[in-house]
């Protein structure tokens, strides 16, 4: 595998160099990731105020009552342990255990009336991602009917970059005027159990518009999965390009796209991963020592600076997931938040400290930057947890009601959007649902409901005007 963000670069697998060659022809190193490159188009964006969205996946489903919903006038069984405190916004309380997220309160929106389709992961899963339940795949493995829906951040990515790839904006180098991913994920593939879940790449688009994937380790640095090199090959050794590119593409070589050979399209593919410049847009380690601690040394708050360092880098979209699985360490997952049993103890020891530093530092820094009014950030699950605690000390799943938070790309901050009942069960004023959500990205990017139809995707939600 190789690495990038601390200065190392060691590979795995043990890949021959006929095998590399294969993985060229196949890969994204290869084909796909040239191929996005090959087929970019020339379609002007749409003129939506916003340039980027990053989207943080809580995957799990945090506990309304325990983050952004408290209800201190429930019975004990229902509030909890933790108490509440004042936010910036008179009158607006959040849970204690996010005191610098209170701080910033006027940064965001807090949307307290969602709700969804499904309590099973995977169904609501699909459901955050792309709005639609179609194709969704449960626990037991049955599939929803209906082709499986493009995930948000593909449509945005089509309809702003108008092809796979988007011109890098604010170039690092000479990679500036070079393509990048317009659709970024840092993290893997999210499961819940041992099943994938669908509804995160391209569907009805295609593979093409799937994301680009990075994934974060604290103690390795970045790494991208799809750029896998043989143990004796390593950035430093590709300075033969044309005898590589000869490799890979022989048997393409006749292949032609808009008048333009796929040999230049490879050849920007391996640009992307050897230049110098390019990897170090993906290396934390440019970053001042004060900025990197901010963030806090954990694998969200430092995929929240990697984000950062994306969109301010022309990424049109950047989604952050938490984690990987739904379930905590302990349960044999990498920290998720799908707690039904310690909820308590893991939100005081582990996801709320994390999530507080890692979402303030992001949300100031983009502001110090100025880039929040052009980045619109969203932070949520896939649902919520049931109100009354269970007998384990934990909360069950819940999709009758969950929360939000929703700051820049024009959002007026010190906001609440919504209102849930006296116990956090159900939707009180203003009921909403991830398609609404979903349709309000499209509104922030400028997408509207033609576009969205001319790319096969109907919006069934609509957009929710109080966030503006």
């Amino acid at each position: 595998m190789l690495l990038l963000g601390r200065g190392k670069q060691r590979t795995c697998q043990g890949v021959t160099r006929r095998e590399f060659v294969q993985i060229g022809a196949s890969t994204v190193l290869g084909l796909s990731l040239a191929d996005l490159l090959r087929l970019r188009a020339d379609n002007e964006s749409p003129t939506g105020s916003t340039r980027a969205v990053i989207f943080l996946w809580l995957w799990g489903g945090p506990a309304q009552l325990d983050t952004w919903d408290p209800k201190p006038n429930a019975p004990l069984d229902f509030r909890g342990p933790f108490a509440t405190i004042p936010t910036r916004t008179a009158g607006v309380r959040i849970c204690e255990l996010f005191p610098q997220i209170a701080a910033i309160q006027d940064k965001f929106a807090i949307i307290r009336s969602l709700h969804t389709a499904s309590n099973d992961h995977g169904v609501a899963g699909t459901i955050g991602l792309t709005g639609s339940s179609t194709g969704s795949v449960n626990l037991g493995g049955a599939m929803a009917a209906g082709s499986v829906r493009p995930a948000t951040g593909s449509v945005v990515a089509r309809a702003r970059a108008g092809s796979p790839l988007a011109v890098v904006g604010r170039g690092v180098g000479g990679v500036g005027a070079r393509a990048m991913p317009p659709f970024m994920v840092i993290g893997g593939r999210l499961h819940q159990g041992k099943r994938a879940i669908t509804g995160e790449g391209g569907g009805t688009l295609g593979a093409l518009y799937d994301p680009f994937r990075l994934e974060y380790d604290p103690e390795a640095g970045t790494r991208i999965p799809a750029l896998q090199l043989p143990a004796n090959l390593t950035p430093e050794r590709l300075t033969d390009r044309q005898s590589l590119l000869h490799a890979l593409g022989e048997a393409n070589r006749q292949v032609e796209t808009g008048g333009r050979s796929i040999d230049d399209y490879r050849a920007h593919a391996l640009a992307l991963l050897t230049a110098p410049e390019a990897r170090r847009m993906f290396d934390l380690s440019q970053e001042r020592p004060n900025v990197i601690e901010r963030y806090g040394q954990t694998r969200f708050g430092q995929s929240c600076l990697l984000a950062r360092r994306l969109v301010e880098h022309g990424v049109p979209f950047v989604q952050v997931n938490w984690s990987d699985h739904v379930e905590a360490e302990e349960d044999s997952g990498d920290g998720g938040w799908d707690h039904h049993y310690r909820n308590f103890q893991l939100m005081q020891d582990r996801h709320a400290p994390w999530l507080d530093q890692g979402y303030t530092a992001l949300i100031r820094d983009l502001d110090e930057r100025r880039l929040l009014n052009s980045t619109l950030v969203i932070a949520i699950g896939e649902f919520g947890r049931t109100p009354r605690i269970n007998d384990k000390a934990g909360r069950d799943h819940w999709e009758h009601c969950y929360s939000a938070l929703v700051a820049g790309g024009g959002v007026r901050g010190g906001r609440v959007i919504g209102e849930s009942d006296a116990r956090a069960e159900r939707p009180h004023e203003r009921p909403l649902t991830p398609a609404d959500l979903a349709a309000t990205i499209f509104h922030a990017v400028g997408i509207t409901s033609e576009q969205a139809a001319t790319l096969g995707v109907q919006l069934t939600g609509r957009m929710i005007g109080e966030l503006f």
